[in-house]
């Protein structure tokens, strides 16, 4: 059995997220990462936790092994493993994929919208929901990017690449993927009545703005290309989701549906959300709706 290959270190620096300043990578196969001090950091917790005896995955974070968090645990993880062995002058260190930072904010809105907290777990949620504000599972490779210098690195075979990723060479069967919360949110926050699958066209714009705009640069208008309109009335042969990877691709898009949802629900009108959604996910005043 051959053994994965531990990457080195290509570009490191530090990124502001919220109010903290956390260690960060660039690895020389592209994986960025935070490291292990990061993660503890982004969260003010020590570095020390008792796993649950009941569910111990080895690519969570100890703080993390509650009991009463198990579920959302496995909700966000699944089979992902998010830890990653790196060398750095000639050290081997463990860190962690950049991407675990989003869903670890998320076990802990989720939890809190199902009132499940501790008291000691309550200000953990109060840290999710300011990181969440300041980057998106895109936001903060981007972030990282930008503070190790890597995105002047990246070419037309980046593109390529990430494209291999995310857009399946076949078409995924359906599956309802937009639950019926995220349009419940959405039409409330607009002051429109919502009723059920009769939805205004203009939803779709706003799903867009909410889901698909915040994949990577460049997803939603390979997708429209290879899912082209047949008519007058907008009708494609699949829904545009079906177009994605089912490992990298759709896992993000609903990554991106279930925090959409989240945020929605912390806000009473779309004029109070949109300034902190398009805050959160660095949307330039340029992209229009």
């Amino acid at each position: 059995m051959m053994m994965s290959k531990i990457c080195k270190v290509s570009y490191s620096g530090k990124v502001l997220v919220g109010n903290k300043e956390l260690s960060c990578a660039v690895l020389e196969d592209g994986t960025r990462i935070l490291t292990n001090t990061a993660i503890f950091h982004a969260f003010d917790r020590p570095r020390k936790g008792k796993p649950s005896e009941e569910y111990r995955p080895k690519n969570v974070p100890a703080f993390l092994s509650a009991n009463n968090l198990i579920p959302y645990i496995k909700k966000e993880f699944e089979d992902e493993d998010f830890s990653v062995e790196y060398e750095r002058s000639g050290r081997i260190f463990t860190g962690y994929k950049a991407e675990i930072l989003p869903c670890i904010c998320n076990i802990y809105l989720s939890a809190r919208d199902d009132d499940i907290l501790t008291e000691n777990q309550k200000p953990l949620a109060i840290t999710a929901d300011i990181l969440m504000r300041s980057f998106a599972k895109v936001g903060i490779i981007a972030l990282i990017d930008e503070a190790t210098g890597y995105q002047f690195e990246r070419d037309a075979r980046a593109l390529q690449e990430l494209f291999s990723q995310y857009i399946a060479e076949e078409f995924l069967p359906w599956v309802k993927t937009f639950p019926d919360d995220f349009y419940i949110q959405m039409f409330r926050l607009r002051g429109w009545d919502y009723k059920g699958r009769f939805k205004t066209p203009y939803a779709g714009q706003l799903t867009n703005f909410l889901v698909y705009n915040r994949l990577p640069e460049g997803i939603l208008e390979e997708l429209k290309r290879l899912n082209p309109i047949l008519n007058k009335n907008g009708y494609r042969k699949y829904k545009l989701f079906q177009g994605l990877t089912e490992k990298t691709g759709y896992k993000h898009l609903v990554q991106q549906i279930s925090t959409s949802t989240t945020m929605m629900r912390g806000f009473d009108t779309w004029e109070e959300f949109e300034p902190v959604f398009r805050k959160a996910f660095n949307i330039s005043d340029d992209e229009k709706i």
